[in-house]
């Protein structure tokens, strides 16, 4: 038989238990994160979104390999002061593309629809959180709409040549050389191995990689089919011609600017953060002991240092949010 608690310990106990708990919910409020579709010209766009739809915006691009997953931890870290959305791009996730539906998956489509996807969630001004596919993709929207973005945030978000490591020699043949051949030896990058060394890579402790990430991307990756990866994969030269259209952008309108990497990236060399100082001087850098997917080793510094990002950039309007409440 158990010994019961005197009635004042008990009592006692429970006041530190609820202070404990209230304390902990007023430091850290933690946001529902909702699931939902928009149709975009037939495409179904799956998205994540948390937050107060009143509270300045934030649109989380993800990347190769992964979906608005990536940002199943962010969502909700970020969501007490900013909306924040992040959607699947057609070709990854739980976006859907009818199969009758003529669709070219090259990059300018993808950021088509992600630019209807934002016009259609009244989205008018955002920050932007870009990550590897993400970035050509965003980069897209701000040299189009560039009145809109507020502020960028890259994590392994390629926007300067030399970012690019040699792991891309033999995706830049195929660039050179295009061809049923030329396309046929790219098809290694959509195995399980590949899709795994791609999350542990450059990773100093592998045991903190959740095993669930790589194997739901391998199998949104077999579930689109292999052929709009390559599809894009051969398009991605078309990103780096842009490049220079990227660079006028940021040394005409100097968006506030984070590029925060993980610098062991096999893909995404350091070099590549480090170039946003050319034509955007205020941005700051910061380079993280990990590899392509920083955010699921550093999930909560990340969120820390974005969150302090976008309040000092954002004050004013996160200011504005938090008197309303």
């Amino acid at each position: 038989m158990g010994h019961a608690i005197p009635a004042v310990l008990a009592a006692g106990f429970a006041a530190v238990v609820g202070l404990t708990s209230v304390r902990s919910e007023a430091a850290v409020p933690v946001q529902p994160v909702r699931h939902n579709v928009e149709n975009i010209d037939g495409i179904q766009v799956f998205y994540r979104e948390a937050g107060s739809r009143d509270a300045p915006a934030v649109l989380l691009l993800h990347g190769y390999g992964a979906s608005s997953h990536m940002f199943r931890d962010l969502l909700p870290r970020l969501a007490a002061d900013y909306y924040v959305v992040a959607p699947d791009l057609p070709g990854f996730g739980f976006t859907s593309v009818p199969q009758e539906k003529p669709f070219a998956y090259t990059f300018d489509n993808l950021a088509r629809v992600i630019d209807a996807f934002t016009e259609a969630k009244g989205m008018d001004k955002y920050a932007m959180y870009v990550f590897d596919y993400g970035a050509p993709v965003g980069w897209r929207l701000a040299v189009k709409h560039p009145e809109r973005i507020t502020a960028v945030i890259s994590q392994n978000g390629n926007a300067y040549e030399e970012g690019l490591s040699t792991a891309w020699n033999d995706i830049r043949a195929a660039w050179k050389a295009p061809g049923t051949e030329s396309r046929d030896s790219l098809r290694n990058i959509y195995t399980p191995e590949m899709t795994k060394w791609q999350y542990t890579a450059g990773v100093r402790d592998e045991s903190l990689i959740a095993p669930e990430t790589y194997f739901l991307a391998q199998a949104m990756i077999d579930r689109h089919g292999h052929e709009a990866q390559l599809d894009l994969i051969l398009d991605y030269a078309r990103n780096v011609e842009q490049y220079p259209e990227v660079h006028a952008y940021f040394r005409r309108h100097r968006p506030p600017t984070l590029a925060i990497w993980g610098k062991n990236d096999p893909f995404f060399l350091p070099a590549g953060a480090s170039a946003f100082r050319r034509d955007n001087p205020d941005a700051e850098i910061e380079f993280l002991d990990t590899g392509h997917f920083a955010l699921e080793t550093h999930g909560n510094h990340i969120a820390g240092k974005v969150h302090r990002f976008l309040d000092r950039h954002l004050r004013k309007e996160t200011d504005t949010v938090r008197e309303a409440r």
